[in-house]
């Protein structure tokens, strides 16, 4: 788990940076869900994101420095063809839809099998239902969503921008997850290179991408 789900010290050094894109139908609060994590703020006046656009925050993990570089990218549909080239290079991604609009979650296979058809194959993903404050307007149940993540294979979190509930959570929970892929990696690479030693000489463990992971230098809420 992390180890301080803070902000960090912008002179400490950065030993990680995972690259996590945020998508979805228009509206469903991807803009506002990042805005809370990366500076813990929520607009009510908030505008339709154009094409991509990304925010970083830093924290530790395992006492590690990890640098999370979010990218947000437009739901409009004349803007999937721009955005499905950011998805090259992410190990995290966000697929999120909005509790009081149906079609929202209607269209998630659709967003999932684009996501998978563009990012790298252990991309790890977790389904985020927002907006969980209009409970009152709730559309879609929230064992619906947690029966479709089962099935996918996909972590699930409810979420509240505006309230600033499991939004924490969410982006501990999907960069956590790719801390210990990562970790797992080079554990099993040090295993082989010990077994056979010089056989990894001069290679560094990282997932394929160009923000690839490199040094540089519990389900639902309640309203």
């Amino acid at each position: 788990m992390a180890s301080g789900g803070g902000y960090s010290d912008p002179s400490q050094k950065i030993d990680y940076v995972f690259k996590v894109v945020l998508i979805g139908d228009s509206a469903v609060g991807k803009s506002q869900i990042l805005a809370r994590f990366a500076r813990n703020e929520f607009s009510l006046d908030s505008k339709a994101t154009i094409g991509v656009e990304f925010q970083t925050r830093t924290l530790v993990i395992q006492h590690k420095s990890v640098k999370a570089q979010i990218w947000d990218t437009a739901g409009q549909e004349r803007y999937r063809a721009v955005t499905s080239a950011y998805y090259r290079g992410a190990v995290g991604a966000m697929l999120v839809y909005d509790i009081t609009k149906r079609q929202t979650f209607d269209h998630i296979p659709r967003w999932l099998e684009e996501l998978r058809n563009h990012a790298d194959k252990n991309i790890v993903i977790i389904l985020i239902g927002n907006k969980c404050d209009l409970e009152d307007q709730r559309a879609i149940p929230t064992e619906d969503a947690k029966e479709f993540a089962e099935k996918e294979g996909l972590f699930f979190l409810e979420t509240s921008a505006l309230q600033s509930t499991n939004v924490e959570d969410a982006f501990l929970t999907v960069l956590t997850e790719i801390f210990r892929i990562v970790n797992k990696k080079s554990l099993t690479a040090g295993e082989e290179q010990n077994e056979n030693p010089g056989s990894l000489a001069g290679k560094k463990i990282v997932v394929p991408g160009p923000a690839q992971v490199i040094p540089e230098n519990k389900m639902c809420c309640r309203s």
